[in-house]
């Protein structure tokens, strides 16, 4: 059974591979066509734009372990919270997160949306709604509840489309059992139903599938793309990812499934392993919104580490030890491919068998800016275990990925792209032997008069928004809306991000 599930698998995914291929051929610019990135914020997460990389690489980061920030441990939240949604809203963050009193079938009346507090996304606190009874009692911090199915997976956000009223400024879906619900909040704290019918439903799944929306989905407006976009749940024999747009929230298009691309820099665009993706967490990057990020929690069923003894000694839930489970990281700019550029493990599991069951390490969705130089997110520690909390991980902001070169030193050169602004500006790093120097180059590539590799003054430190300057060419204004080429030769070094901004 389990070989013939893997063979309909592998179908699927190389008949899907091939449509968007298709696809491709008949929608893509010519390569040699410049990218326009105007004045936007590029990460070097993916190969956007990148057309050789010599002696240097695409360098996935390693978040820091910040260390716990909320313990489940209320009997209204209990081992198996999950889930979870973080929101900056002002100079206020709130956390969103399922609690279980009583292990059951999904979308039971047992769930319920539970929320926490803070001002600065580090230290968290739950308040006090008063808003509905546990136990014979109102003093909790459950945001909503009595409302199954929707309280298995509620996944709020702030909503940024211009001009939304204010009574919508939060949306949040959920759902499962084939069915996912909306609703609204103009506080984020007090929720009404947007309306009676499912959003989406079985019927706007137009591709085979055993189960739909019984995970983490979720939606938030798109600024590149100006539409609604929703990501959710489908399993096919494998857990996937579909997606559908609207530019209403109410009225959405048919599904579509997410295709995951890697590319190695040197086949062009291949279908990335098959692999269980359990969450997605897609989300527009605070500093780059036509980046979308995704953590998605990575799922090995049957994989075990963890012994029945161990598990017994532990206090572990004897139904969730013999799978394990940890997050990938991966990039979409729009429509429906997400970039597999790195496919290890993005957030490992830690020492200590709590951290080898399944269902743990799985995301929170959305990354916050916690500090001037620093963004944060947060990871489900301890599933199905007394001991279950969230963990805040932090990194450096645009420092996902980036493109280093060691001692030996390395170059990158872009592909042809436009640009608006007047001066460049790097995100970037390097050792105190290390340095980094830039080249522009006509699309041809050659040095532009005043903008070679001699002229730049080279960069060296740890800077979020450094200016590139050479000696003879003050600015790069001459040279917008031209098609260009961008030469780094780095030693030693980091480089996160560029952007061409106006003049300081």
């Amino acid at each position: 059974m389990a070989g013939s599930v893997m063979r309909f698998v592998r179908i699927r995914c190389l008949l899907s591979f091939v449509g968007l291929c298709l696809c491709l051929l008949g929608t893509q610019a010519p390569a040699d066509e410049p990218k326009p990135i105007g004045s936007r914020r590029e990460l070097f997460v993916d190969r956007f734009l990148i057309e050789r990389l010599t002696n240097a690489r695409l360098q996935l980061h390693e978040p820091r372990d910040e260390g716990g920030v909320l313990r489940m441990d209320k009997p209204w939240e209990g081992p198996h919270a999950g889930y979870s949604t973080v929101i900056r809203d002002g100079e206020r963050w709130l956390m969103y997160y399922r609690g279980i009193s009583k292990l059951g079938l999904d979308g039971s009346e047992h769930e319920r949306a539970c929320l926490a507090e803070s001002r600065d996304g580090i230290t968290w606190t739950k308040p006090e709604l008063g808003l509905f009874e546990f136990a014979g009692s109102k003093a909790n911090n459950i945001v909503l509840a009595n409302a199954a199915p929707v309280t298995h997976n509620f996944c709020p956000m702030l909503d940024s489309k211009p001009g939304v009223p204010k009574d919508e400024r939060f949306k949040a879906v959920g759902g499962t059992g084939d069915k996912l619900f909306a609703f609204v909040s103009a506080d984020g704290i007090g929720w009404k139903r947007l309306r009676d019918e499912p959003i989406l439903s079985k019927a706007d799944v137009p591709f085979q599938h055993i189960h739909l929306f019984d995970s983490q989905n979720l939606a938030f407006w798109s600024e590149s793309e100006q539409t609604y976009v929703c990501y959710f749940r489908v399993w096919d024999g494998l857990r996937r990812i579909a997606r559908s747009t609207s530019s209403d929230f109410r009225q959405w298009t048919p599904a579509v499934l997410m295709q995951q691309l890697h590319d190695d820099g040197e086949s062009g665009p291949q279908p990335a392993p098959a692999e269980h993706l359990y969450t997605n967490q897609t989300s527009p990057y605070f500093r780059a919104p036509h980046i979308y990020v995704a953590t998605a929690a990575r799922f090995f069923e049957g994989r075990q580490v963890v012994s029945a003894e161990q598990a017994k000694s532990l206090n572990i839930n004897p139904q969730f030890y013999q799978d394990t489970s940890d997050s990938v990281f991966m990039t979409s700019r729009g429509g429906n491919v997400y970039d597999r550029t790195f496919l290890e493990g993005h957030i490992k599991p830690g020492i200590g068998l709590r951290n080898w069951v399944s269902r743990t390490n799985y995301p929170a969705l959305n990354f916050v800016q916690t500090g001037p130089t620093e963004m944060s997110f947060y990871i489900n520690h301890d599933y199905a275990s007394p001991t279950a909390h969230l963990r805040r991980y932090s990194l450096r902001l645009d420092g996902f990925a980036s493109i280093r070169a060691g001692a030996a030193g390395g170059e990158l050169l872009t592909k042809p792209f436009t640009f608006s602004g007047d001066a460049l500006m790097v995100n970037f790093a390097t050792s105190a032997g290390g340095g980094l120097r830039f080249e522009l180059q006509d699309a041809d590539g050659k040095p532009l008069p005043g903008y070679s590799l001699s002229d730049c003054r080279e960069l060296i430190g740890n800077e979020l928004d450094r200016v590139v300057e050479w000696n003879k060419s003050p600015t790069v204004t001459p040279h917008v809306g031209k098609s260009v080429r961008l030469r780094c030769v780095l030693k030693d070094a980091d480089l996160f991000a560029i952007q061409f901004v106006k003049a300081r």
